[in-house]
Parts: structure tokens; C-alpha cells; sequence
């Protein structure tokens, strides 16, 4: 399978004049990891991502997003799909920038480790179990954490999702998305602007529930067919109802890969 089989056409990007007050707003609304950067002439110059979000903290409507672009490589959409996927995992990027051809790099569309995720041959996955990839030294949240302890947790190990948990029974989820899709954009610590009704608000009021599980012993597949069927990212491990490790996207994709 090819990139062009499985990249995302026509994708929503920004110039980089475009104002980062806009770009977060995209990102929050179309529930995206990041967004290609191009010139006037639809040139890909990089991406920024929904980490540079949440690390900025100005709420200038001046600032535009050329001092955030990330360089990445970009992909052409005769280039394998599993290649992208290895190139990926690399670079430590979510989504590529796909162009046009390397002589002409205009953009006409993006691939992600989601869409590589949601195409892989479920005939080939390795017949392993959860316990062998799983990680399980877990970061978790307490549903009575404020909300402005786990964004800053997020910003400073570029967390994407943690597990909430009490007495180590799991509760829910609390995510990235979770946060941005209800407008807490600019709590980071730094922030003059940290709004005081974000000290007090508890993890609980925004986490995602139910908390979808598996236990260790099941396989690999299985975790591939929930978290598609649920559209998550990230699913807890469970045995005898403690919660015991985490499986992501990256942990299956790598298994997938070999690596």
C-alpha cells in the first residue's frame, strides 16, 4: 500500500503568516495533532504541532506561526506506506507533509501514524501478547487533580494522554483534546493570564469515561481492533482491576514494524 492510498487529501493547513491564535483554533476544532506550514506559493516549509500549542503562552494576536515551524521531511505519494511509517517513528513526528514531487514541494496532502494504524493488515500483526510491548512504569492523574497540574505535566514530558486512576483502580482517560476542545489553551505555568477557575477544576470534570481495558494476556490485534473501534489512541491494562501498564499507537505500530 502506498501513501497515496491512505494520505488525507485537500488536508487543512496555515501559511506562516497565518496568527497562532488561529492555528490553535484549528487544531481544537478539527481535533488534529498538527498542521502543515506553507509559503504564499504552497510551498511546505515544516509543520507545527499541537505540542507548540501547548507550550505557547502569549495571547498577542499578533504572533504568527513562522516562529514555530518544525522542519520534517516530505513524502511523495509513491512512497510506501509502512516506509512513511518507519520515517515517522523516526523523526518522532505524527504526520508528514505529502508534496507534489521533491523538485516541485507543494503540498497536496498529509499522512499520519493514524492513517498507517488504521490501514495495517490485521493477518499481520505478530502473534504477541499485550504484556511483551505494553509500558509499565504508567504516569497517571487523580481525578481530583486540578486541571493545571496534568497540562503542565503534558508540556513538560510531551505527555499526550494519561490514565486517571484512584487507588489504582482506573477511572477514564484524560487527554490533550480533552483540554483543548473545551478551550483551556493557556494554563501553561508560565502564563500570566492563567485563568483561576482552571486552579480549582478537577481532572474528573473533563476526562474521557468509560475507561476502555484489556487485560495483559490478550494480543496485540486485539488492542488494534478496540482502540479502532473506539477511535482512541492509548489503552490501559488491567489485571484484577489494578491498572498494571499502557499501550499506544507507537507501542503497535512498532511491534507491526519489528522494532
Amino acid at each position: 500500500m502506498l501513501v497515496e492510498d491512505i494520505m488525507s487529501r485537500d488536508p487543512l493547513y496555515v501559511e506562516d503568516s497565518t496568527f497562532l491564535t488561529k492555528a490553535r483554533q484549528l487544531i481544537r476544532d478539527y481535533h488534529v495533532r498538527g498542521l502543515p506550514v506553507v509559503d504564499r506559493e504552497n510551498r511546505v516549509l515544516g509543520i507545527v504541532t499541537t505540542q507548540d500549542m501547548l507550550k505557547v503562552t502569549s495571547t498577542k494576536s499578533n504572533v504568527t506561526v513562522s516562529g514555530f515551524v518544525i522542519p520534517v521531511p516530505v513524502l511523495t505519494g509513491d512512497v510506501e506506506m509502512m516506509d512513511a511509517a518507519k520515517l515517522m517513528l523516526q523523526e518522532k513526528s505524527t504526520l508528514l507533509p505529502v508534496v507534489d514531487s521533491r523538485e516541485k514541494p507543494v503540498l497536496v496532502g498529509v499522512v499520519s501514524l493514524l492513517d498507517v494504524f488504521r490501514n495495517i493488515d490485521l493477518n499481520k500483526v505478530p502473534k504477541r501478547q499485550i504484556r511483551e510491548i505494553m509500558s509499565t512504569r504508567v504516569v497517571t492523574a487523580s481525578p481530583d487533580d486540578p486541571i493545571t497540574k496534568v497540562w503542565d505535566m503534558m508540556v513538560e514530558s510531551d505527555f499526550t494522554g494519561l490514565p486517571v486512576e484512584r487507588d489504582r483502580s482506573p477511572m477514564g482517560m484524560i487527554t490533550r483534546f480533552d483540554i483543548l476542545k473545551r478551550g483551556w489553551a493557556r494554563i501553561s505555568k508560565e502564563s500570566d493570564t492563567r485563568p483561576f477557575d482552571s486552579l480549582q477544576l478537577p481532572v474528573q470534570k473533563l476526562m474521557s469515561t468509560p475507561i476502555y481495558f484489556l487485560t495483559p494476556d490478550e494480543s496485540l490485534a486485539s488492542a488494534i481492533e478496540v482502540m479502532r473501534k473506539y477511535d482512541i489512541g492509548r489503552i490501559s491494562v488491567v489485571e484484577d482491576e489494578k491498572l498494571v501498564g499502557i499501550v499506544d499507537r507507537y507501542d503497535l505500530i512498532k511491534s507491526y514494524l519489528g522494532e
